[in-house]
């Protein structure tokens, strides 16, 4: 039984359909760090999927959960330590050498592992990633509607009839209710949940979460934020930071670099216009901060997100 707290935060989320693929894999390898800045669903059809440091085993017709930006080694095919084990960045530029979508030509050789990959964004008052903020780790999920769904999102993507977006996107929102309902009943994370989710239901924090969202390019410093949230500005701070875990400053720039990531990925805009879109006026700072968090330079990003969509 879900109850009425989390009924609420069900009814406040924003969900928002990315992507979902057909894959086959032919040669067992892992990814050490696997991790991607939207939740992703894999849904193991046929073949060997591990995940974790201990090499946990997801069952054939199971499905692996891993939240928004949690880093999580993931092995495809059992060649154990046989397998290549790569990157999640050498992964993104070499993608196409591991998975074969649906489209691709086949293979002469068996598959190690059939999947399908379900990528959605979950957004409570469309501003807190809800699986990322309540901080739980990847999971297993034994449910059989997700196949169902999962199947008749592949089927509208393929066919594009009138409407299939909006089937898609009510798919989707079935798929996100259908996990947290997974996660409740099975009172999985439940001290996590207990302790993450408080703040969901603050009204200035999710002011806080909005102002801070609408305004990526403009001022938000502790003052600003204070005015916003009506309370002083020294004691701005500590009243995000206890609801949170977070200092408001990290929260923004990190919300900042998230914007940059999308800008790069769906505009043409330079990245002294991307930098100065996310707040920061001096390109070479904002150049310095985003390879300090993502280990990469702003352009490179920007071609391998090319390369990706090839």
């Amino acid at each position: 039984m879900i109850s009425e707290n989390y009924n609420k935060v069900i009814e406040s989320l924003n969900i928002r359909f990315v992507k979902c693929d057909n894959i086959t894999i032919y040669s067992s390898f892992s990814i050490r760090d696997f991790s991607e800045s939207e939740n992703v669903i894999v849904f193991l059809r046929r073949g060997v999927l591990k995940y974790g440091k201990k090499n946990e085993e997801v069952k054939e017709g199971h499905a692996l959960m891993i939240p928004a930006n949690r880093k999580q080694y993931v092995g495809f095919g059992n060649a154990g330590d046989r397998n290549p084990e790569v990157s999640m960045e050498e992964f993104r530029f070499r993608k196409n050498e591991f998975f074969k979508y649906s489209e691709d030509a086949g293979s002469n050789k068996s598959p190690v592992c059939e999947i399908t990959l379900l990528t959605f964004d979950a957004r409570v008052f469309d501003t807190v990633s809800f699986f990322h903020a309540l901080e739980i780790p990847s999971f297993t999920v034994d449910h059989p509607k997700l196949n169902s769904l999962m199947y008749d999102i592949i089927v509208e993507q393929q066919e594009v009839k009138d409407g299939s977006q909006r089937v898609i996107s009510l798919k989707t929102d079935h798929i996100v209710i259908e996990v947290v309902r997974y996660i409740l009943d099975n009172n999985l994370f439940v001290e996590k949940m207990v302790t993450n989710s408080t703040y969901f239901k603050d009204p200035r924090l999710i002011k806080l979460f909005k102002f801070i969202k609408d305004n990526l390019g403009g001022e938000l410093s502790n003052k600003r934020l204070a005015e916003i949230a009506d309370v002083s500005e020294d004691y701005v701070g500590q009243y995000f930071k206890a609801l949170t875990g977070i200092n408001p400053q990290d929260y923004i720039e990190y919300q900042r670099m998230e914007y940059a990531v999308d800008l790069l990925r769906t505009t043409k805009a330079s990245i002294r216009e991307v930098g100065r879109s996310c707040g920061y006026k001096d390109t070479a700072y904002f150049c310095r901060r985003f390879k300090m968090m993502y280990g990469i330079p702003a352009g490179k990003m920007r071609k391998r997100e090319t390369l990706m969509n090839v």
